[in-house]
């Protein structure tokens, strides 16, 4: 005889058997049901947020950096508006994880009730998968559904709307819940590529003088670091990153040239530009990464698990293959066999060029002797904290001008760096940290936040206080939304409007709010104060006035090729 349950506690037995093991969220009337069932079951914990974005933002995190869903809850209404932005984040950088809104009672959705929205509609934009649960014998079947589009190919979010009588009901016989889904075993199972289309790609790429590897968020995604790089070495060919794909190859590997994006490097937009043929990996070629598509392109081959991706953009250059992509580069080594040493030599004159380039390039923004005393500039800031961050420290820069001064991070292990990009939604950093944090208790995290970002998720600093862990918040503090101002002021003539702020002493603010807090007054306190978070046990917030003109858009080394005359 099978004991009755609530439809709360077969929600959360099913998120167990589907590998989900944090729920991050803000309770209300309407969630209770499900809330309440986490308290007396093994395996799952709920973090409560200052904000239902910063719960979305963290549902989002921990899927960037698991590749397994974790999940966000809201209430009607309000709640569940607030969680939208978060959501788009991990939708348009293509992160798994559930979405959980509690609806009024069945009856009563549609109607002029209290908080009354309607969820699935809101949502479907920004999902994968959107679905109202209005009978408590359909709530097994729509988290399966739900897990298998969360997971399968393109990964992303998922949301379930669940009324408040199906969850609050009693169900005298419940479904039987597996301990672990079998669907766990095979959804993430990824294509390998069709025989015909590998033949066309591998004669291409021998054919080329100059291929390219262009890897995007798909690297990312398949953990294909070690494919990427095999492929890279065995037929010496550079490699360069979307905004997206940073983190997915370490930056150290004498192979690899930095990041591509709307604002790139003078030396990774050289590689690009001197290439004759892009090997796009997990790439979709969106505006982000091609200038809004201004950037020429040679010939494409374009390797994508999801299918309505390739040549949706450069179709007339582009040859695709369906295939993830470690098989891909795995059956290309394959057919190109003993050719690969040819490969190898007739590029090492072109690949030296490229290095000793490279060379130059990390040495011009190299920090220069002094006693650096704040306002500080937000170049010698990044390579100062590398220094002095170990090398499994995640780092995490919000929106704006954080990511763009990210490129002159090294990234030294994949998986050590997530940033919002298809979305761009401001206020990631923090709750990103905090999602670190519940997944590893003992990873260092560094984040970089400016102050405007930080205006919209300071709440969270008490959710990292009780989260704890060695977690960094360096407040790049320009008193203003710097990115635009600094925009505003290359292309309007230098007027400004709705961008500055009046002062904040965020490191007094942390310390109300039970985080560690301090401003630092010049680089070499910055640097050794955050080396010394990163390697203790306890977070902290270090708020850096920051040199307003330093402008990321006109940077010296952040110029494309083309635009600095070397």
């Amino acid at each position: 005889m099978t004991n009755p349950k609530t439809g709360g506690q077969i929600v959360v037995d099913m998120l167990v058997s589907l590998g989900v093991r944090h729920v991050f969220g803000v309770v209300g009337g309407q969630t209770l049901a499900i809330t309440d069932a986490i308290i007396d079951t093994p395996g799952i914990e709920f973090v409560h947020t200052r904000h239902e974005n910063a719960a979305a933002v963290m549902m989002d995190a921990y899927g960037r950096l698991t590749g397994e869903p974790a999940a966000c809850i809201s209430t009607t209404g309000p709640g569940a508006t607030n969680l939208l932005t978060g959501v788009g984040g991990a939708f348009r950088d293509s992160s798994p994880g559930f979405v959980l809104t509690c609806n009024n009672n069945g009856e009563n959705i549609h109607k002029d009730d209290a908080q009354n929205a309607d969820h699935v509609e809101l949502f479907k934009p920004l999902v994968k998968y959107s679905r109202l649960v209005a009978h408590a014998s359909s709530i097994k079947q729509a988290m399966e559904e739900s897990y298998v589009n969360a997971m399968a190919g393109n990964p992303g979010p998922v949301h379930l709307d669940f009324a408040r009588d199906t969850i609050e009901g009693t169900v005298a016989e419940p479904p039987a819940i597996p301990e672990v889904h079998p669907a766990r075993e095979w959804v993430s199972q990824r294509p390998a590529p069709n025989a015909v289309g590998l033949a066309t790609a591998v004669e291409r790429l021998v054919a080329a003088e100059r291929p390219v590897i262009w890897l995007g968020n798909g690297g990312n995604r398949g953990n294909a670091s070690d494919a990427v790089l095999k492929l890279a070495e065995a037929l010496n060919i550079p490699v360069v990153t979307t905004f997206n794909g940073i983190g997915a190859v370490p930056t150290t590997h004498p192979l690899v040239f930095g990041a591509v994006s709307r604002m790139g490097t003078t030396i990774s937009t050289r590689v690009l530009g001197d290439a004759d043929l892009v090997l796009a990996l997990g790439n979709s070629l969106n505006a982000v990464s091609t200038t809004r598509w201004r950037r020429d392109l040679p010939e494409v081959v374009q390797v994508d698990i999801d299918p309505a991706m390739i040549g949706r953009y450069y179709g007339e250059v582009t040859a695709g293959i369906i295939s993830d992509i470690a098989s891909f580069t795995e059956a290309t080594l394959q057919a190109i066999g003993n050719r690969a040493a040819n490969e190898r030599e007739k590029r090492s004159a072109w690949i030296s060029e490229l290095q000793e380039a490279n060379r130059v390039w990390w040495e011009s923004s190299a920090i220069t002797p002094g006693d650096h005393v704040a306002p500080l500039s937000p170049a010698d800031i990044v390579r100062g904290l590398r220094e002095v961050s170990p090398d499994d420290t995640l780092l995490i820069p919000d929106a704006g001008n954080p990511g763009v001064w990210s490129f002159l991070w090294q990234i030294i292990e994949p998986n050590s760096y997530i940033k919002p990009v298809g979305f761009g939604n401001m206020g990631f950093a923090l709750p990103s940290a905090i999602a670190s944090a519940t997944i590893d208790p003992g990873r260092p995290v560094l984040a970089l936040i400016g102050d405007g970002s930080l205006g919209m998720s300071a709440g969270e600093l008490e959710t990292l206080a009780r989260v704890g862990g060695p977690v960094c918040i360096v407040v790049l503090n320009d008193s203003s939304y710097g990115n635009i101002r600094q925009e505003q002021e290359l292309h309007f003539d230098g007027r400004t409007i709705g961008v500055d702020f009046g002062s904040v002493d965020f490191g007094l603010v942390a310390r109300g709010m039970g985080v560690d807090g301090e401003t630092a007054p010049d680089l070499d306190t910055l640097v050794r104060r955050v080396g010394e978070v990163l390697r203790g046990s306890s977070p902290a917030l270090i708020d850096v006035p920051l040199d307003r003109s330093a402008n990321a858009w006109t940077y010296p080394a952040f110029m494309p090729y083309e635009a600095s005359g070397q």
